[in-house]
């Protein structure tokens, strides 16, 4: 059951949550209730996404933040498209014998449902800037790409702590934006701001609770690929 809505002063304060603590129970969290999200809150999310670090200092990040249903709407109608096309291409046939991906599946399937009833849509952007079109980057297409988008995602993971220390729901998604033309058009972007990603905020439906992940024992390689010098032999 969902717990009732914090006011603007209770959310804050709850900013004082310990790091470890956030970074240990964060998840995506996809079902939330349509109660509005006090603009206080929302701007205090994006204050603390722009204390994180940007490539060379340029601090070009942009956010847009949609409440408007219209824009929703339009935005819901290009995510639930993609989602079809994704769905039926890549995890269909793995979510049909894989519980996990199936729990997976089925939140996302109803953040495509319910699109627009989330209160809160926060569009992160980035900004070219006439330093970055001075960088050397064009026989590097994987350096380039890199280094844009290595300016966005640090604060984007703020906002995300941020929203889980106050008790928000929140989720980190790609696919409303598949299409950059189409997503610029409905956010009245110049050519010069990218979208990156949507960050949907709300009141959680349900409890944060511990997360499962894999051991760390399982994923860290010592100087090259394999090399479990750490953890000895399995």
């Amino acid at each position: 059951m969902a717990e009732p809505a914090p006011s603007a002063a209770d959310a804050l304060a709850r900013l004082n949550m310990p790091l470890v603590e956030a970074m240990m129970t964060q998840r995506a969290i996809r079902r939330v209730l349509p109660d509005p999200v006090d603009d206080d809150i929302v701007l205090k999310c994006i204050e603390l996404a722009l204390r994180a670090p940007t490539g060379a200092n340029g601090q070009n990040w942009e956010f847009i933040v949609v409440k408007d249903p219209r824009i929703k709407k339009k935005l819901a109608r290009r995510y639930r498209l993609a989602w079809r096309v994704f769905y039926r291409a890549s995890i269909r046939d793995i979510a049909s014998y894989d519980e996990e991906m199936a729990k997976s599946v089925r939140a996302i399937q109803w953040q495509v449902d319910h699109f627009t009833e989330i209160p809160v849509l926060v569009v992160a952007c980035l900004r070219q800037t006439a330093r970055e079109g001075r960088v050397p980057y064009a026989p590097m297409p994987h350096a380039a790409a890199s280094a844009f988008f290595g300016s966005i995602y640090p604060s984007v993971q703020n906002l995300l702590l941020a929203a889980r220390a106050m008790g928000l729901g929140a989720s980190l998604i790609t696919l409303p934006l598949w299409n950059l033309t189409s997503a610029r058009r409905v956010l009245k972007l110049p050519t010069s701001v990218t979208p990156c990603c949507v960050v949907p905020l709300g009141w959680p439906r349900g409890r944060y609770g511990p997360t499962t992940r894999r051991p760390v024992d399982e994923i860290v390689h010592l100087d090259r690929y394999g090399n479990r010098a750490w953890f000895g032999p399995k």
